[in-house]
């Protein structure tokens, strides 16, 4: 049974509306405007009117549509838009050659033998399936995959088969992060939540916190000083004026880092929920926030830089201080994902090339990855092995040896564009390394991928290297 909980109380209180529709992206899907009291402007997506199989779970469909959850311009738009040459364009709606904007059936939780031994090598190993919204976050721990999608719910799996839920009532899950007995989610709405697992019953789930709290707002609200221009308008700076787009967290420092759309960055302490430090950091939404072990906090942006931040310990608590530009291109800056011995920072771009930077070289550039179509929307990585997933409907994997990228594989099957990935090892895999992969995407499936380390390369991949070249930032 679904723990169904509704957010409540004065916290929850909306003060600012998103000022800008999403827009977005990639030739093939378009998004509506559809503030509250504003009349649709185009068709909604076929997605929008699923009837809930879960009484407890029955929510009524979101009024906006929002297609892949990643900024490439601030420009607004009350009509549909397209995307071209890496930057939105505004020359008609692409609706209707939308490949995964159609009804499609799709299988329940399914799974191949649990003994690796009858799993091939980099192959599907089951598709989890509820049809009521796209997937656009994922988190997984231990034996438990966590899934975020546009009906605002949260959905918990184990061994491949639904175990639980729970649910916000006011912003859709754009991104999920495990800390301890916590779980952080990020929302459409600018807030973030906190939920705890109830120690009696695993399966049952409790909103413990928002971010920033009611006592702060309140506290906060008392001060003109407090407040600050974002997006035109006056905000007060412990809130996030847009979309919280992505999340990190700094478990050694007891830190939790939120990037949004409004174009900063704020720094949480997790033990007391204190908004410690609000960073105007780029020109334009911020899509990627990826802090480390080090000092080191990277931000990606829709205004084409990744910037690299110095936290420096004060008595208040952290400073952050801005120590270079890596990149400054014209295209987006989708996604960055640092690996898990932390010496190599990836990013993705909205031209669908992976560019990397050697942590222990003086973040000297690497290279780039080429191996999407279309845009990278999302990034994971382990301490060898990397993943880029693409609005192309593909998952790359990336075998780094020395200073080299491998192509290992590609991983296809998607219906419409993969939004996000979650990575965790196949502890019962033995001696050989192997990767059970998380594949989330808008054609409102999670695919679980088997993925070993040393598989055997086809002779397409051997020579699909990475290339050597050096770009002019």
């Amino acid at each position: 049974m679904f723990n169904s909980l509704d957010d409540a109380g004065g916290s929850e209180t909306d003060d600012a509306e998103l000022s800008d529709c999403t827009l977005m992206a990639l030739r093939y899907h378009e998004l509506a405007d559809q503030r509250k009291g504003e009349p649709d402007s185009f068709p909604r997506s076929k997605y929008g009117n699923i009837t809930h199989s879960d009484p407890n779970m029955s929510i009524t469909a979101s009024g906006s549509e929002d297609d892949l959850y990643i900024r490439y311009s601030s420009a607004s738009t009350s009509g549909p838009s397209l995307f071209e040459s890496h930057r939105t364009s505004l020359e008609g709606s692409p609706l209707a050659m939308s490949p995964w904007n159609q009804t499609t059936s799709f299988m329940k939780p399914s799974a191949l033998p649990s003994d690796n031994g009858n799993v091939p090598a980099n192959s599907l190993i089951g598709s989890l399936t509820r049809e009521e919204g796209h997937i656009y976050s994922l988190a997984a721990t231990k034996d438990l995959l966590y899934t975020g999608s546009d009906s605002k719910n949260i959905r918990v799996w184990k061994n491949l088969k639904e175990f639980t839920g729970f649910k916000s009532n006011s912003g859709l899950v754009k991104a999920i992060v495990i800390y301890e007995q916590k779980i952080f989610t990020g929302h459409q709405d600018g807030k973030i939540r906190i939920w705890k697992i109830s120690p009696k019953d695993p399966s049952i789930y409790k909103r413990t916190g928002t971010l920033p709290t009611l006592k702060d707002v309140l506290k906060s609200s008392i001060k003109p000083s407090n407040y600050v221009e974002v997006k035109h308008k006056r905000s007060l700076w412990i809130k996030h004026a847009d979309a919280v787009s992505c999340l990190s967290l700094n478990g050694e420092q007891g830190l939790l880092y939120s990037a949004s759309w409004d174009g900063t960055f704020k720094v949480w302490r997790i033990s007391d929920s204190k908004c410690l430090e609000s960073i105007r950091a780029h020109d334009d939404a911020v899509n990627s926030v990826v802090s480390t072990l080090s000092e080191m906090v990277f931000t990606g942006s829709a205004d084409g830089t990744v910037k690299v931040w110095k936290r420096e310990q004060h008595r208040k608590g952290a400073k952050h201080m801005l120590s270079q530009t890596l990149i400054k291109q014209d295209c987006a800056v989708t996604a960055l994902v640092i690996n898990t011995k932390g010496s190599v920072l990836y990013c993705g771009s909205s031209d669908g090339v992976v560019n990397f930077w050697e942590v222990e070289k003086q973040l000297a550039h690497g290279g780039v990855l080429n191996g999407h179509k279309q845009a990278v929307l999302c990034l994971a990585a382990t301490e060898n092995l990397v993943f880029s997933g693409s609005a192309d409907k593909t998952i790359c994997v990336w075998r780094k040896g020395g200073n080299i990228h491998t192509s290992l594989c590609v991983l296809t099957g998607h219906m419409g564009p993969v939004k996000c990935l979650a990575v965790e090892k196949d502890h019962e895999s033995g001696s050989e390394p192997r990767w059970i992969v998380y594949s989330g995407s808008l054609d409102n499936s999670v695919k679980v991928w088997n993925v070993a380390e040393y598989a055997q390369l086809t002779a397409g991949h051997q020579k699909n290297h990475h290339q050597q070249q050096q770009a002019n930032f």
